[in-house]
């Protein structure tokens, strides 16, 4: 018998894409062009991203449903809330149009799945 917890959550495709697409932009910050001074806004962005995997990783350790929900909700803000970012370093070309893009398109596969998730356990 194995002491070894089975963390669930690795199962999920939705959480592998969100780990995949955080580790994506997490390395496009090290691209970016900005004077270091808005390093706030990076960290922002940092922790935006991560935040999606772990709130789907954290509600999959919840007791309830009801609770597991509210973290997938969690999950899809923080999406919205990186793209917004993207789109403001967009702007002040800190990211490419293409890059940023390529990010929201990604986004939005993880939207569609955390949405299909949702609707799935109702």
């Amino acid at each position: 018998m194995s002491t070894q917890p089975h963390f669930k959550f690795k199962e999920l495709k939705v959480w592998q894409k969100a780990v995949s697409f955080a580790t994506k932009v997490i390395r496009a910050i090290d691209d970016f062009d900005t004077p270091r001074k808005h390093y706030r806004l990076i960290e922002q962005l940092e922790a935006a991203c991560t935040s999606v995997a772990m709130n789907i990783a954290e509600g999959k350790g919840r007791q309830t449903t009801k609770e597991f929900f509210q973290y997938l909700y969690i999950a899809r803000g923080s999406l919205f809330e990186v793209i917004t970012l993207l789109t403001i370093f967009q702007n002040l070309n800190w990211v490419t149009p293409e890059k940023a893009s390529d990010f929201q398109k990604d986004a939005e596969e993880i939207t569609k799945m955390l949405n299909a998730m949702i609707k799935a356990m109702k």
